[in-house]
This record gives C-alpha cells, sequence and structure tokens, in this order.
C-alpha cells in the first residue's frame, strides 16, 4: 500500500516550516512561495539525483540481463540472470527510501520472495518466479529514458529561469560585458554602470520571474510520474494486497462465527437449558405426588406449564439472535421496525430502499442495528434516536442516531470495535461521529451485492 504524506506548508515540523520567521513567506501567494519552499528544493534534488541512479541502474540491468540471456546455453546463465533480478530488487529499496525522503511517498515493501525449497537452488528458482523482481527490472529500465527527459527539463528550465531573473545583475558583477555605452571609466581607475536598455533589462527579469515560478510546478509534474512509477512497480502488487486482505478479513469472519457460536451455546446452557432441567425435576416431583396429593401435583404442573412457556419465549428470542423470521419473510423494513419496539429508547426507522440486497448482508445489516440500538438503550442516556437505511449506487448505507451523551469510540476495544472488523470483512465501513457532548451519529456502509 502507498500513503502520500504529502507536504503541508505551514505546519510544524513538516517541510516548509522555517520557523517563526517564515509568517511572510506563508502569506504570499502560492506562485511566489513555490520557488523557495523546501519541498521545491527537494523535488528538484530528486529530480536532480534520478539520472546519475538511472545510469547505475540501467547499465546494471542491460548488462546483468544481456550476460545471463547470453550464458543460458551454459549453467551460468540461470544464476546470473538470478542476480541481476536480486540486485533490481536492491535498488528498488533505494528508490522508496529515495522517493520517501525527498518525495513523502510512502511506498509498502513488496511481499517478500517465497523460497520453497533450501540451497541456491530454490532461492534462484523464487528470485527468478517471482513478479516484483521482474517488476523492478522493468523499472530499471523504464526509469533511465524518464530520468534523461527530467534531468533535461527541470536544469533548463532552473538554469534559464535564475539567470534571466538576475540578468541585471550581470553588469555588475562582470561590468567589462556590459557592452558599448554601459561602461564609463573614471581616472582613477573607478567605474561605474549605467544600463543603456532598461526595456531589454526589465523584459529579461521579468521573463526570468515567470520561468523561476513556472519551474517548481513543472518540476512536481515530472516527480507525479516518478510516485507513479514507484508505486506501481516497486511496491506490492494490488493481488498480493487484496489476498492478505482477505486473509485478514477469513480470520476475523472465523472468529466472529466462533463468537457466535459460544453466544449460543452460553445462552442455551444458562437460558433455556436450565430451565428445561428445572421443568423436567418439576414434573418428576409432581408424578410422585400424583398419587398422593393430587392438588399439589396439579399446582406444580401448572407452574411447570408457565415455565414451559417462558422457556419457549427464550428459545424464540434465542432463535431471532441468530436469523429472525421476519427479516427473511419481509425484509429489513420490518425486521428493524421489530427491534427498534423492543428499544427502551423510541426510534425512527425509516427505510427506503428499491429492492433487497444479498441475504448476507441483509443479516450483517440487521444485526449492526440491532446492536447499535442496544448500545443507545444501555449506555447513550438518549431520549431519541432514529435509524435511516438507504441504497448509493451499489452500497447500502445505514445510519443510526442518538441525542446522548456521545463519547462512543470505535478505537477503545469495545463492541463498536468489533462491529468495524465484521463490516470490513465484507468490504463495509463503520464512521463513529460522537463528539463529547453528544449527538452521536453512526454510519455503515455495506457493499449491496443483490
Amino acid at each position: 500500500m502507498a500513503t502520500d504524506y504529502g507536504h503541508g506548508y505551514g505546519h510544524r515540523g513538516g517541510p516548509g516550516f522555517d520557523g517563526a520567521g517564515s509568517g511572510w513567506r506563508h502569506r504570499l501567494p502560492a506562485p511566489l512561495r513555490a520557488p523557495v519552499e523546501a519541498r521545491s528544493w527537494q523535488e528538484l534534488g530528486y529530480v536532480l539525483m534520478g539520472l546519475p541512479l538511472g545510469i547505475l541502474m540501467f547499465t546494471f540491468a542491460v548488462t546483468m540481463v544481456s550476460l545471463g540471456a547470453g550464458l543460458l546455453i551454459t549453467f551460468l546463465g540461470v544464476p546470473v540472470l538470478a542476480a541481476a533480478l536480486a540486485g533490481c530488487r536492491g535498488f528498488g529499496a533505494l528508490e522508496r527510501a529515495r522517493a520517501r525522503g525527498l518525495l513523502g511517498v510512502e511506498v509498502a515493501d513488496p511481499e517478500p520472495l517465497r523460497v520453497r525449497r533450501s540451497g541456491p537452488l530454490g532461492w534462484m528458482g523464487a528470485v527468478l518466479g517471482s513478479g516484483v523482481s521482474w517488476r523492478h527490472l522493468l523499472y530499471a529500465v523504464l526509469q533511465f529514458p524518464w530520468a534523461v527527459f527530467s534531468f533535461s527539463v527541470a536544469l533548463s528550465f532552473w538554469a534559464y529561469g535564475w539567470a534571466l531573473l538576475t540578468y541585471p545583475l550581470w553588469f555588475w558583477v562582470f561590468p567589462v560585458y556590459a557592452g558599448q555605452g554601459g561602461l564609463q571609466l573614471y581616472g582613477d581607475g573607478t567605474h561605474s554602470v549605467y544600463l543603456d536598455n532598461p526595456f531589454e533589462i526589465t523584459v529579461t527579469a521579468l521573463l526570468g520571474l515567470l520561468f523561476t515560478m513556472a519551474t517548481p510546478w513543472i518540476v512536481r509534474a515530472l516527480t507525479g510520474v516518478d510516485r507513479v512509477m514507484v508505486r506501481g512497480l516497486l511496491g506490492p502488487s494490488r493481488l498480493a494486497t487484496r489476498v492478505v486482505e482477505l486473509e485478514s478479513d477469513r480470520g476475523t469472519v472465523v472468529d466472529a462465527a466462533a463468537a457466535d457460536l459460544r453466544r449460543i451455546e452460553r445462552d442455551l446452557h444458562d437460558g433455556a437449558q436450565a430451565r428445561l432441567v428445572a421443568l423436567a425435576m418439576d414434573l418428576g416431583l409432581a408424578k410422585e405426588k400424583l398419587t398422593e396429593d393430587p392438588r399439589a401435583a396439579a399446582r406444580m404442573v401448572d407452574e411447570a406449564h408457565g415455565e414451559v412457556k417462558t422457556a419457549l419465549q427464550e428459545l424464540r428470542d434465542l432463535a431471532r439472535g441468530i436469523h429472525p423470521a421476519v427479516l427473511t419473510d419481509r425484509g429489513l423494513d420490518a425486521a428493524l421496525s421489530a427491534v427498534a419496539s423492543r428499544c427502551t429508547v423510541p426510534v425512527r426507522v425509516e427505510v427506503d430502499l428499491p429492492a433487497r440486497p444479498a441475504p448476507a448482508i441483509e443479516g450483517i445489516a440487521y444485526f449492526t442495528v440491532s446492536e447499535l440500538l442496544q448500545n443507545i438503550g444501555k449506555h447513550s442516556g438518549a431520549t431519541r434516536a432514529s435509524v435511516d437505511v438507504w441504497r448509493v449506487e451499489n452500497r447500502l448505507m445505514l445510519q443510526v442516531a442518538d441525542n446522548g451523551v456521545g463519547g462512543a469510540d470505535a478505537s477503545r476495544g469495545t463492541g463498536l470495535t468489533g462491529l468495524a472488523e465484521r463490516l470490513d470483512a465484507v468490504d463495509g465501513i463503520l464512521v463513529v461521529d460522537s463528539p463529547a457532548a453528544g449527538p452521536t451519529r453512526i454510519t455503515a456502509e455495506l457493499p449491496w451485492r443483490g
């Protein structure tokens, strides 16, 4: 993954921050400020360094690959090719560090080599079979012509700009070249300089000012191409990044499923199972008293009947917690309305969906809203809440809001953290907006996949 931190101007500690005396510089317009900013000089340094490094990388890559290809008819070709690719990976690490230091581009290291067999042959096979190695070789080849072009353009604009801008000073530094009529000598050997063509001097200096102001933006455009090349060729591949994300999401889903199974087991053991055991014992006692004391036995049977009703209600609640029938039969609108009716806080529910999403997404949306409403009832101190569900293109949007005390934070390891992980497992997002004094607004975004 790549992150461009940029170079915020005027931020303490960042590029372009020069202490208290630089306030005037940050009040200047950006075109006038750019030629003297640290970011512009860093980017110029990156471009100028790119040419010698490009020559070194290109020479190494072309020489080693050509030599390795020519030696493939012998046993030396494969080791030379492997060494060439390994060297290109080393240059890639240097280029990532250079982009990080001068351009502020943070590019993650690509996936390491997967050596399946021990020994030199296993290592060479891993290097030659790695797409990362070949992308580094491609970078070493492509960077050189681009470095020549960007070096020439950047240096030409920079040199001509400052030379033209300082053109009037040349009459003072090199007065002998001021031209006829531009130099006046006195008898004591001193001299004075006067300008015989002020219009030419003014136009030249203004042209130099334009070149000088344009140079940082031209260099910035050139380094934009370098940013794309470094990210695209020297970072981890999108497929590898996606595989890592999916592996992480799979672990989250497995952990969530295991937690749900433990919760269901705990609810059965502590609730319905314990009540049914007590019911069986009561019925056994009633059976023993049936002949001796029919009235006591009848009373015990009535009590057992009440326990049966309670156990059935607990089993219904447990089944609703696994997957409510109303969600399957009537969709999110009815299911969320049923959840809202059981909340201790008055809840307004508004569902505006053109169709039903995928069943898995529908279930995740239901349990997300259900848990958020439970949190409102337990912790928020709110007097009213709202649930809004709608669709934006191929995304299902949920928003649960309340007027409570606020202070909800998903980074504290609370239930919101688990919700965020579950949503992330299906490419969803959870955004919490809950200032200390309230109100709280939690927005969830899920793929539609319907």
